[in-house]
C-alpha cells in the first residue's frame, strides 16, 4: 500500500528499497523556504543494521502488509523462543536477534501481538504493562514516600528497572516493557 511521506509514524513497517524496515525515529523538517522532507531512521529487519533517509514530502512510501495474530509465549530452548498461535494453535520459533530487547520480558503464558509478513514472523509487540515482582532492591527508606528518590530493582524475570524509594522486594509492580520502566505499584 503506498502513502506519502509524510504519513510515516514510529513503528510502522515499510518497504524501503525491496527490503522490510521499520521506523524507528521520524522527523517532519522544514527548512525555511525549502521544500518540506522528512528525516526518518530506519532498521533493516532481516540485518538489523539501522541508518537514516531523508524522504522529500511528496515522495510516495509502500507500506508494508502486515498480518497480527496473537500468541502466547510457551518456553525458550536455549537459541529460540517458542510460541502459539491462540486461534490455530500452529507453533513459531523465533530467534534472540528477531525479538531484540523483546526476548527478556517475555514470561510462560504471556499474550503478544506478533507480526507476520508474506506467512513469515517478523516481530513481536509487547503489552503496554506488566505485572512483575520484584525480587531483589535495596530496603526502602524510613518514612519514604512518593519523591524523586529512586533505587534500582531485580525483578523476577531477571530485569532491572529503576523504581521509587519506597519500593520493596516482593512487591507487585507494573512496568512498561517497552521503555523498560515503572509506571505504578500494582493493587
Amino acid at each position: 500500500m503506498a502513502i506519502s511521506a509524510t504519513q510515516i509514524r514510529r513503528g510502522m513497517v515499510i518497504l524501503f528499497n525491496g527490503e522490510l524496515c521499520k521506523v524507528m525515529e521520524f522527523r517532519h523538517h522544514t527548512p525555511g523556504n525549502l521544500r518540506a522532507m522528512v528525516q526518518a531512521k530506519l532498521r533493516n529487519i532481516k540485518t538489523g543494521s539501522s541508518f537514516e533517509h531523508r524522504f522529500r514530502s511528496n515522495d510516495s512510501v509502500e507500506k508494508a502488509s502486515l498480518e497480527q495474530h496473537e500468541m502466547e509465549y510457551m518456553y525458550s530452548d536455549g537459541s529460540h523462543h517458542h510460541f502459539m498461535n491462540t486461534e490455530n494453535y500452529e507453533q513459531v520459533a523465533l530467534s534472540e536477534e528477531e525479538l531484540g530487547d523483546a526476548a527478556q520480558w517475555l514470561t510462560p503464558g504471556l499474550k503478544i501481538q506478533a507480526e507476520f509478513y508474506e506467512s513469515a514472523p517478523i516481530g513481536i509487540d509487547l503489552p503496554p504493562s506488566m505485572e512483575l515482582t520484584v525480587t531483589r532492591t535495596d530496603p526502602s527508606l524510613k518514612g519514604a514516600t512518593i519523591s524523586n528518590v529512586s533505587k534500582p530493582a531485580t525483578l523476577e524475570n531477571g530485569v532491572t528497572v529503576t523504581v521509587p524509594a519506597f519500593v520493596n522486594e516482593g512487591d507487585r509492580i507494573r512496568v512498561d516493557p517497552s521503555e523498560g520502566r515503572y509506571i505504578e505499584r500494582a493493587k
